[in-house]
């Protein structure tokens, strides 16, 4: 049974798309970086660090050890990228931490990520999305998917250049309000 183009947002129509796009983003990674992924071995610890701008929390934690993600430091890692309007929750895509450890990996640079924005609830979303052209309705952010970050001594330029580099999903590029968007959806660029 195939996508049924007269019904574009039918639950199965959703569910293959979202399922294709999973598939083709973590392929994107697999290949596009493969210096970063081939330095994500089992044995070796991921580590990534976080300062929450709006919270001030800081968070330095191995979110990936002993070959297997660690369910404790995922959740530090989604209490920390919460919705700083209202305290919602929600899981961090593992790719997109994975993405953040090549991006790392990438620029040469440990230091920890500065976060405008990681998860937004679905109210935030829509909030800010009345407010500006730059809000995306329907927002990788309320899928805890996205992350808007900097990383401080790293020009937003290289930043930007780097995540780009690793063809792993949208980057966007917003040097007035001094952030990169980097997602784990389809590869793309603004």
């Amino acid at each position: 049974m195939g996508i049924d183009e007269s019904y574009p947002d039918a639950p199965a129509n959703r569910r293959r798309r979202t399922f294709v796009a999973t598939g083709l983003a973590t392929l994107g990674l697999l290949i596009a970086a493969p210096r970063a992924v081939q330095a994500m071995t089992p044995a070796k610890p991921r580590r990534l660090g976080f300062e929450n701008l709006h919270t001030g929390e800081r968070l330095d934690v191995a979110y990936w050890a002993e070959g297997r993600l660690q369910p404790d430091a995922l959740g530090s890692i989604e209490w920390t990228l919460r919705d700083h309007r209202n305290n919602a929750t929600h899981p961090i895509d593992s790719q997109l931490l994975d993405l953040l450890f090549a991006l790392q990996l990438q620029l040469g640079v440990v230091r920890p990520y500065q976060v405008i924005s990681g998860f937004r609830s679905p109210e935030t979303n829509a909030m800010l999305a009345s407010l500006s052209d730059g809000v995306a309705r329907h927002s990788l952010h309320t899928q805890g998917m996205a992350i808007d970050i900097r990383v401080e001594g790293v020009p937003l330029e290289r930043l930007r250049d780097a995540a780009k580099s690793l063809r792993a999903g949208g980057v966007g590029y917003y040097p007035r309000s001094d952030f990169v968007h980097t997602d784990v959806g389809r590869v793309r660029y603004w």
